[in-house]
């Protein structure tokens, strides 16, 4: 029994543990449920609001992969609804670039300094929130030749900040795809820029203990916002929606740029 005992404190005996308060953990578990709820609603949304919040307490070195691991099985257990409607030809042009990237947000990664990459964070969401509130209409078709600054940025802020989403929403929903073909062009190329990503973190060790317990903590959570959110039904418009989420965005960006 003692041995038992002493096992199960050993793996409860994370620095992590000690580090943060038992209101920090209800704090992060619940805004893991608010995120994936929005996203069990939305389709969107659940990265963009859990990781600056988690940022808050935890290292982003800790918390993008995390949340990006979550975001990719999220995406996983949804499936793919409409295979039919994936547009191959947008994708494959966005691929490559998509790659270096990732592979310049890897470099980043380990060579920023971490306030700096929250400071870097909080005004990345800052202006995508502006952008969201602002963008009201849609502009016409664009070039195919944007491909590269849309996959390399979204591979490289993808990795750094884990939502490169933004760039590549600009860019399909600028192509002019129908909303089926958008919804399943966009889940496919997360599905890969998403395994990418994993691939890198894993590679450069960021799935240690701390990274393995949290994932276990967290994806119940996640499974419970997921089936939540998937019950709702929202009666508000996806207008109002935007602005509530874009609210709550500058306010943690705010929150970070604060950070010291």
């Amino acid at each position: 029994m003692n041995v038992s005992l002493r096992i199960t404190r050993s793996i409860w005996a994370v620095p992590l543990f000690d580090a943060i308060s038992p209101t920090g953990w209800l704090f992060g578990l619940a805004t893991l449920l608010a995120a994936y709820f929005v996203r069990g609603i939305a389709g969107f949304g659940s990265v963009l609001i859990a990781i600056p919040l988690l940022a808050l307490f935890l290292p982003l070195t800790l918390a993008v992969p995390l949340v990006v691991f979550l975001d990719y099985v999220a995406s996983a257990s949804q499936g793919l609804k409409d295979r039919a409607e994936i547009q191959w030809r947008q994708i494959l042009p966005l691929l490559p670039f998509t790659a270096i990237g990732v592979l310049a947000g890897l470099h980043l990664f380990k060579t920023i300094d971490s306030v700096m990459l929250a400071h870097a964070l909080g005004v990345f969401v800052l202006l995508y929130a502006l952008y969201t509130l602002l963008i009201t209409s849609s502009a016409g078709r664009a070039s195919a030749l944007w491909a590269g600054p849309a996959g390399t940025l979204g591979g490289m802020v993808g990795t750094l900040f884990g939502t490169g989403g933004p760039f590549y929403v600009v860019y399909l929903k600028h192509r002019g795809l129908p909303k089926t073909q958008f919804r399943a062009t966009f889940a496919t190329i997360f599905l890969i820029d998403g395994a990418g990503r994993l691939t890198g973190y894993l590679a450069g060790g960021y799935f240690e203990r701390d990274w393995m317990v949290l994932a276990a903590l967290a994806l119940p959570v996640m499974g419970v916002g997921l089936y939540l959110g998937g019950q709702v039904h929202t009666n508000i418009s996806q207008r109002a929606f935007q602005i509530a989420v874009s609210l709550l965005l500058m306010m943690s960006g705010v929150s970070l740029l604060l950070r010291h």
